[in-house]
């Protein structure tokens, strides 16, 4: 090739940079990433978005194709749209991934890796009707085991993929912006927020059911965050609100949101060092959910108060909602042990629920609400009003065994098996009011519609049947 060719090249190549970066807009494409569903495009997209924040941010465009990728990390002023016949796609090789922020969760299993991820970054979003998919089933134990051989692994080699890949991991960074897209089966959690801010979610689908604990949005120790107009539909927690560090969780509202979960729909804790305050949910719809549809949980030392929940309404859901306050007391990150927390001026309003049925139930026969602090440890005051929730009874007080307290176990209604009343049980309380409490029988149930045990005080406007332990 002479000279003139080579120069006619280079000048082609770099009039279609230019002009991307003119337009603000970065093509991967242009950076020799192939959406032919077989290659690993990892450093291309990561040089798109590297190109992209050095000249000043702009937007890195995905179009039509299947872009296989391992780790891709944002950097500041970037936005990635996937465009509505786009996929990114997560590799199925644990190799492909890296892991950032390293940290063990409360089910013992180190966690870090991600699809996408960002570390102190700013001003960053993705976007786009397209679809992100992490590929989780490459990562189920069989698969993994699978993986050792072909790459000649030892198979007592213990590290190997344990690190499943979260979708969307967002560390220490903020202004995060994530519209229209369509989140799907991430290897572990599917989006992620650690100690970030000024986050908004808007319009999202996640469907995450290819691997164990497969949370939809988590919130841990971050603030100022919008969540609304979202489908989520998972094997773990739904929303959930987390603090594996000492700083809080707080100023988040989530709102117009329907959701589905095998194990919790709206759920603060477990892991739980931090405070959360200033939280408030409305107008959730919560369907078909087996783990609890309101759980909230501080058994690490957290103080859970100014949470105002309201308009929600619960179709085929495991207990409606379940308080505790425990003394479990992990801690996470080299972080210092905290004295036992606090639940306090917690506010619902405006739930209509149903609950499973008995044979779908994981505690039956179920019950509505179950609230409990420790002998020790009382939760503060708790608001109820226009609670409505049907059950389908049937429980006998012969077949009932003493509520155990599990002080510093594990938070999990379903544990304390079936309890003495089928609306209400609460023990442990400094402070309950309640107006306009309805639970509604399919069938007969001998035990008592509300029960308290070791509650100091308590209004109940227009509530009747209440028994007192």
């Amino acid at each position: 090739m002479n000279k003139k060719i080579i120069f006619l090249v280079f000048i082609v190549a770099f009039a279609m940079i230019s002009c991307s970066t003119k337009s603000g807009q970065f093509d991967v494409t242009d950076y020799g990433a192939k959406g032919d569903s077989l290659h690993i495009n990892t450093l291309e997209i990561q040089k798109a978005i590297d190109d992209c924040s050095q000249k000043g941010g702009g937007i890195v465009i995905f179009k039509k194709g299947i872009y296989i990728s391992g780790t891709i990390l944002l950097k500041d002023n970037v936005t990635l749209h996937i465009s509505e016949d786009a996929k990114l796609v997560g590799s199925s090789n644990p190799y492909d991934y890296q892991s950032i922020d390293t940290f063990v969760d409360a089910t013992g299993q180190e966690r870090g890796n991600c699809l996408i991820g960002s570390i102190e970054a700013s001003n960053i979003g993705i976007v786009g009707k397209g679809i992100i998919d992490g590929n989780g089933t490459a990562f189920t134990y069989e698969n993994i085991l699978a993986k050792k051989k072909i790459f000649g692994i030892a198979s007592n080699n213990k590290k190997f993929g344990t690190n499943r890949p979260f979708l969307l991991r967002f560390v220490k960074s903020s202004n995060i912006k994530i519209k229209d897209i369509e989140l799907r089966q991430p290897a572990a959690w599917t989006c992620h927020f650690y100690q970030s801010n000024a986050i908004d979610v808007d319009n999202i689908n996640i469907y995450s059911h290819a691997n164990h604990n497969n949370d939809g949005i988590d919130l841990d120790s971050s603030f100022n965050a919008v969540i609304k107009n979202c489908r989520i539909d998972t094997g773990d927690d739904a929303i959930c609100f987390k603090t594996t560090s000492p700083l809080p969780t707080y100023d988040i509202k989530v709102q117009n949101c329907t959701l589905k979960s095998e194990w919790g729909a709206l759920k603060f804790g477990t892991e739980s060092m931090g405070d959360f305050y200033n939280i408030h949910i409305s107008d959730c719809k919560i369907e078909d959910t087996r783990g609890g549809g309101i759980k909230m949980l501080s058994v690490d030392g957290g103080n859970i108060y100014d949470i105002e929940i309201e308009n929600i309404t619960m179709n085929q859901v495991d207990m409606p909602i379940f308080i505790r306050l425990g003394e479990r007391l992990r801690t996470y990150r080299d972080a210092e042990k905290q004295k036992v927390g606090s639940i306090d001026n917690i506010n619902i309003k405006n739930i209509i629920a149903t609950t499973r049925d008995i044979e779908k139930s994981r505690v039956s026969p179920p019950s509505g609400i179950f609230m409990t602090g420790t002998p020790n440890h009382r939760i503060g005051k708790i608001k109820l009003q226009n609670v409505d929730i049907t059950l389908p009874g049937k429980g006998k007080i012969s077949e009932l065994k003493e509520v155990s307290e599990q002080i510093d176990k594990y938070p999990e209604f379903s544990f304390f098996e079936a309890l003495p009343a089928y609306g209400l049980f609460g023990r442990h309380i400094k402070n309950i009011q309640m107006s306009g409490m309805n639970f509604n029988l399919e069938n007969t149930d001998e035990r008592a519609s509300i029960i308290f045990d070791d509650v100091i005080y308590s209004i109940n406007d227009g509530v009747e049947n209440v028994k007192k332990q």
